[in-house]
């Protein structure tokens, strides 16, 4: 039997992460400190941001090279948890 892959990405990879929140000061800075705590190549000039039509939201896209599902894991479980985040993707 064939050994069974938790994910269908190999690492390390470049990886696009979007955040969605509510569209207030902070939210990109808190973002990217969550980030920064778990990529170490995390760079600023790597987020793109888009403001919803209202402008009530905002949505970050932030790319960055992943090393692991573990990783991934780990950040997707800390913006989750923030109280200015209410989606990632």
């Amino acid at each position: 039997m064939p050994p069974v892959h938790e994910t269908l990405l190999e690492f390390p990879c470049v990886f696009p992460l979007k955040v969605i929140g509510r569209n207030v000061l902070e939210l990109e800075s808190e973002v990217f400190t969550i980030i920064q705590k778990h990529v170490s190549n995390a760079q600023r000039e790597n987020i793109t941001r888009r403001l919803s039509a209202a402008n009530k939201y905002l949505s970050l896209t932030v790319t960055f090279v992943a090393d692991s599902k573990m990783q991934l894991d780990e950040l997707y479980l800390e913006l989750n948890r923030h109280q200015l985040v209410l989606v990632t993707l």
